[in-house]
């Protein structure tokens, strides 16, 4: 049962209005949260296929045990990502009609770039059909052979061009975020003491470039605080080793920095995402996440006259591979929908529901006492599936194990943010063990409703009634060498 009461109090909570104080963020017995309103009224809907229980087996198996095979018709709840995935608003649909799609120099070109710079106060701003495009344009011009790039963690596609550019990626994230348990403010912060060890130790030559990921994805959404953005691009300046940031959810770590960050609380997110950015030399971005589009990118350059050879290189690449420079494998609508989407996601009406989701979700789960990365992060619910299955050790990936019962129970996709998705060493080829083996409960942007979330709960909570029957995880009997999650084949272990 849940104890439903206004709360006028300030709290750390996003949404303090409609909630009380909940153990999903501060810890203790705590009380049920309120699921907060929308900010927004549904105009069109997209009918849903429910599959039985028996169809679903036959079709996770038919998959080769891996989400992405499925056909997205036979999904009822789609938290593979939410990446692409979100609805787009009246006003975004709108600008889709008035798409410019000249090949070069289209108007919706330069409202696409009004916007941006105005957002992100940067003098070149790169459109890009999506966030690994900015990354295969931008890494090889800073990493080859020898050279190393450190984050505060890397995400799957980010870490595959690092690799894929000769170098070897460092993850460097603060111990908080190693323990899900732990309840702690900004558990994606860079461990800069850490960092400058790693900087002294493989000497700043060979650090080709820090990268700085907000939200951090890979340590389960977790928010990074502007004063550790500012402390690592101090060291990043003491050792003169350039300094970008993967954005692709600035927005959301910008209402945790506001809600949580001393000083914050009366910024508004627009200032805080220009501060943000102010500390980096570069960004790159997928703007299917927090730009609330389909598909689409940016990369930006902050600095016009210190990196004006480097812009050059990225216009020439970006020709190579996505395209003329004012339409980067985008067409106009897209270019359109992006530029509107820069400020729907900075409304805090929007961010507040956004995360108050994740927060009623998480609140449902703490009630039932399973396991996830504490607390609940902005853009999904990272299942601590490791805690779930402690039987099922790393190379026979748990995680996956989880989201493949998920699908069999209800008909939900999620993925695997663990051993399965970090792949081999690239020099030895042997397994590698993840810091996490979480389950991504992904949830997009204006798209699910309370009632979807308690379907989502209520699934997690009768896999974890039968997990110790879950004997053995998956073995793979075929994989690709690079982001070999896509198209792995798995089988069950006997």
């Amino acid at each position: 049962m849940y104890m439903v009461l206004e709360c006028s109090m300030p709290t750390r909570h996003s949404a303090c209005r409609y909630v009380l104080y909940h153990k999903s963020l501060f810890g203790g017995d705590g009380m049920a949260i309120k699921y907060i309103p929308e900010p927004f009224r549904i105009k069109v809907v997209e009918p849903l296929k429910m599959l039985t229980f028996q169809e679903r087996e036959k079709k996770i198996a038919e998959a080769h045990n891996n989400v992405f095979y499925l056909r997205s018709e036979d999904v009822y709840i789609d938290l593979l990502t939410d990446s692409g995935t979100n609805a787009m608003s009246q006003f975004q649909w709108a600008g889709v009609m008035q798409g410019d799609e000249a090949y070069a120099g289209a108007s919706s070109y330069f409202k696409l770039m009004d916007a941006a710079k105005d957002v992100f106060n940067y003098d070149y701003i790169q459109p890009v059909h999506q966030g690994r495009a900015a990354e295969k344009v931008l890494l090889p011009l800073f990493l080859g052979e020898g050279k190393f790039a450190i984050s505060n963690m890397f995400f799957d596609t980010t870490r595959a061009h690092v690799i894929l550019a000769g170098a070897r990626p460092i993850d460097c994230v603060v111990e908080a975020a190693l323990d899900p348990a732990k309840r702690a403010p900004f558990k994606g912060n860079m461990d800069v003491e850490k960092l400058e060890r790693l900087i002294k130790e493989h000497t700043p030559e060979k650090i080709g470039l820090v990268v700085m990921t907000i939200t951090n994805n890979s340590a389960g959404g977790q928010p990074v605080s502007i004063q550790n953005i500012k402390e690592t691009a101090a060291i990043c300046g003491k050792y003169a080793i350039p300094f970008s940031i993967d954005a692709a959810r600035y927005a959301e770590n910008a209402y945790f920095i506001q809600r949580d960050e001393a000083g914050c609380q009366n910024k508004s997110i627009k200032e805080i995402v220009r501060e943000i950015f102010s500390y980096a030399d570069m960004f790159t971005m997928s703007a299917k996440k927090d730009a609330i589009v389909n598909m689409g990118g940016l990369l930006g350059v902050r600095d016009g006259q210190k990196y004006g050879g480097l812009i050059q290189e990225i216009k020439s690449r970006c020709i190579e591979f996505e395209g003329l420079y004012t339409y980067g494998g985008l067409a106009g609508r897209d270019l359109e929908a992006l530029a509107i989407g820069v400020y729907e996601g900075l409304d805090n009406n929007y961010l507040r529901y956004r995360v108050g989701q994740m927060e009623y979700l998480a609140s449902r789960l703490d009630d039932a006492g399973i396991a996830y990365q504490a607390p609940v992060g902005g853009h999904g619910v990272f299942l601590d599936a490791r805690a779930m299955f402690p039987h099922i050790p790393y190379y026979e990936y748990p995680a996956q194990a989880l989201c493949v019962e998920l699908y069999k129970e209800a008909g939900i996709r999620c993925c695997d943010i663990g051993s399965f998705m970090l792949g081999n060493d690239p020099d030895t080829g042997e397994q590698l063990k993840a810091d996490f083996e979480f389950s991504r409960l992904a949830i997009p942007r204006r798209v699910y409703t309370q009632a979807h979330l308690d379907v989502i709960a209520d699934a997690v909570i009768e896999v974890s009634k039968r997990a110790k029957n879950i004997k053995r995880g998956y073995k793979i009997t075929w994989e690709p060498q690079i982001l070999r999650h896509f198209q792995a084949h798995l089988e069950p272990i006997a």
